[in-house]
């Protein structure tokens, strides 16, 4: 670090000792101490012999392990989510991702055909979320995973969940499906093209290449297969779609939609929405949620229950909404009918807060402003929104905040 550096430099020669003095008691307050990190792999492996780990296997894996203070800093490094959909789904869906998938899907067709065979899931959706998840194998993460997990739980963080965790990695690498030092993903041990966590490899990974491993990091074919299998285990309908993008009637009832959440596509289309392609439902009976990431002005969506499953990947509507978009794009469709309104931002919880002293400064209730948003706060928008001649969408967002500002 260029001002530690520079500082140390600068102090004359006898406060050398007393400044090495107090950074070893700085690092001992962030790190273990390699005694306790030897304590802490002798104690773990009475767990790992339970879970039949051999004693080969375990003494290879711990290797060479020393804490990894990086990944300690990681855990307290994961900012607050601020970006629209918009800007989550435009990093991640472009044309170069869609050409890239396509050519995948060339390369890849027995493997895909052959697993959309036995599991139903289309190709362009497991393409979708390996080019989402690693750029189609393009970046697995450079962590051992073992040591990354050993770190996690030495050090305290989700320690009951990470503990699992390695101990099913140190499983895995005992029963032989890959060599520890080929066992590689994420600080917080996500592995493989597809980035399983242990658990998942252990319930959901097959060996689709018949070799006798379950080698999700070096065999493409049993990364694809696995994900197959992964999404038809929790559900995935064969042959149906992820949603439509669909648009509304002048004058929509946005606080009748909100109430319905789910229902048929047959009540929606009462409502008076259509897809976008002015195509009909395929099966009116399919239940769906209405979802406006970008409120009344941008794009609006009809999720059916296989983007429910897709968010069994990653629990996060955008992350579901790109994987449905990006496997849509491979298979040719264009991007969406309606343009994002421009100029809009996420809001941080400060701004969320400050959006709520605003509404209750111009007289709507929101309780107390604390920048969590929940029912009485999206009531009140959509007071407000009535009072302004404004689509009532209850959608909140930096364009609202700085109309409230005006």
């Amino acid at each position: 670090m260029p001002r530690r550096q520079t500082a140390l430099r600068a102090r004359p020669a006898r406060s050398l000792a007393t400044l090495a003095m107090s950074v070893a008691l700085s690092l001992s307050s962030v790190a273990p101490s390699l005694a306790n990190s030897a304590d802490f792999v002798r104690g773990l492996w009475p767990q790992a012999e339970a879970r039949g780990v051999s004693r080969a296997a375990f003494e290879s894996a711990f290797s060479g392990y020393n804490y990894i203070p990086k990944v300690m800093e990681l855990t307290k490094k994961q900012p607050e989510f601020s970006q629209t959909v918009q800007q989550y789904i435009d990093k991640r869906v472009t044309a170069g991702q869609a050409q890239k998938g396509q050519a995948m899907r060339a390369e890849w067709n027995q493997t895909l055909t052959g697993s959309q065979q036995r599991w139903g899931v289309q190709p362009e959706i497991v393409l979708a979320i390996w080019g989402m998840e690693t750029n189609f194998g393009g970046f697995m993460g450079g962590e051992n995973t073992i040591h990354a997990l050993a770190t996690l739980t030495e050090g305290g963080y989700r320690s009951d969940f990470f503990r699992d965790e390695l101990l099913t990695a140190l499983r895995i690498v005992s029963d032989g499906h890959v060599s520890p030092r080929n066992m590689v993903g994420s600080w917080a041990g996500a592995m493989g093209h597809t980035q399983f966590m242990p658990s998942s490899f252990m319930r959901y990974a097959v060996d689709y290449n018949g070799d006798g491993k379950k080698d999700i990091w070096n065999s493409v074919q049993d990364a694809l297969g696995s994900t197959a299998n992964y999404l038809n285990s929790f559900g995935w309908r064969p042959g149906e779609t992820w949603g439509y993008e669909v648009k509304l009637p002048s004058g929509f009832d946005f606080a009748a939609a909100r109430q319905l959440e789910r229902a048929p596509l047959s009540q929606w289309q009462a409502m008076g929405i259509q897809r976008v392609s002015g195509r009909p439902f395929p099966r009116t009976s399919d239940v769906g949620r209405l979802y406006m990431p970008a409120g009344a002005a941008g794009p609006t969506f009809l999720l059916l229950p296989n983007f429910d499953v897709i968010k069994r990947y990653n629990n996060s509507d955008s992350y579901a909404l790109a994987v449905g978009h990006l496997a849509d794009r491979i298979i040719g469709t264009g991007g969406f009918a309606m343009p994002w309104p421009a100029g809009d931002y996420a809001l941080t919880k400060a701004q969320r807060a400050e959006l709520q002293t605003l509404l209750g400064r111009a007289g709507f209730d929101v309780g107390s402003p604390d920048g969590v948003v929940g029912p009485k706060t999206r009531a009140a928008v959509m007071a407000y929104q009535n009072r302004a001649g404004l689509p009532a969408d209850g959608h909140i967002s930096g364009r609202l905040l700085d109309r409230l500002k005006r």
